[in-house]
């Protein structure tokens, strides 16, 4: 993983071809931690949960320490994964088993198994968290679960081979990269129906929405560009080219947005104000997946 400093945010990057994920949750170092403000009480922590698709494990980090702090076995082949928003949970698409495997990151351990559809990958929690939407790519649908229950409530047919999903800021729409038809399905998290299907480009993989909630970018792997969607009209208004991107993610402010380029070894920076490459970043090989921290540190 590599660290690139800019503008008193770090950017981790995911070099390689193994499918890891990693995101990161605020909890207690301990359950039942020293005397706050003791000489012994070592504070709160944040942990990265890293999904490893090649032992169907979960690795915990530390990231005060940097070391692997638990290792929790999971389904098979886990891919994506993401955590509720106040830190409690996180949900793995287990690839191979059709299942997403919800880990208590109190305990780190894996306190449900719920079926899905088929070849599940791409997962996200929706912002007020009572809500884990997981793409299937075989199945071409999105699982829909209710986070109290962990069953899952709805299935919603989109496009061709759906790979990775992205909730709005406010929780009303869902959008959806659908690789195998190059397009994006917006669905209706009120009412779980796909309500417009926007033309993109070739493979389109990864996607993310601005902090304001105007803008959705995403990356068409095959067609070397970065599609720039109005969320108002549900249109695309600017093809941004780049180097067969696979992940992308934006400052916390969401002036700039960073992808990571598979086939050149790099990662590109993103004015979102022009929709425009303003510099490019060499940094290891085959980079795939790229995370922002929320604040400085």
């Amino acid at each position: 993983m590599s660290k690139c400093q800019n503008d008193n945010q770090v950017i981790r990057i995911r070099c390689g071809c193994t499918n890891l994920r990693t995101v990161t949750v605020h909890r207690p170092i301990s359950p039942e931690p020293p005397e706050p403000g003791g000489p012994d009480d070592p504070g709160p922590s944040i942990f990265a949960y890293v999904t490893n698709a090649a032992d169907n494990t979960v690795s915990v980090i530390d990231t005060s320490t940097n070391a692997v702090v638990a290792t929790i076995p999971v389904g098979a082949s886990p891919n994506d994964i993401a955590m509720t928003p106040n830190g409690t949970r996180a949900y793995v698409t287990n690839q191979n088993d059709n299942t997403v495997s919800v880990i208590d990151t109190s305990t780190n351990t894996v306190v449900a198994t719920i079926p899905v559809g088929a070849q599940p990958f791409g997962v996200a929690v929706s912002p007020d968290g009572t809500r884990t939407y997981v793409a299937n790519i075989a199945d071409n649908n999105i699982s829909v679960i209710d986070t109290s229950t962990n069953a899952v409530i709805a299935t919603i047919p989109v496009g061709l081979g759906p790979f990775g999903v992205a909730v709005s800021p406010d929780g009303t729409r869902a959008y959806v990269t659908n690789a195998n038809d190059h397009t994006v399905s917006v669905i209706d998290t009120s009412t779980n129906a796909v309500i417009a299907t926007i033309p993109v480009g070739f493979a389109p993989y990864s996607a993310t929405i601005t902090p304001d909630g105007t803008r959705a970018y995403v990356g068409n792997v095959l067609s070397n560009t970065i599609s720039v969607i109005d969320t108002s009209t549900n249109t695309v208004i600017a093809t941004i080219p780049v180097a067969s991107p696979h992940d992308i993610d934006l400052t916390p402010d969401g002036t700039h947005a960073y992808v990571t380029n598979t086939t050149t070894n790099t990662v590109s920076v993103l004015n979102t104000a022009t929709n425009t490459v303003i510099t490019t970043i060499p940094v290891g090989n085959a980079p795939h997946g790229i995370a922002i921290t929320p604040v400085a540190i």
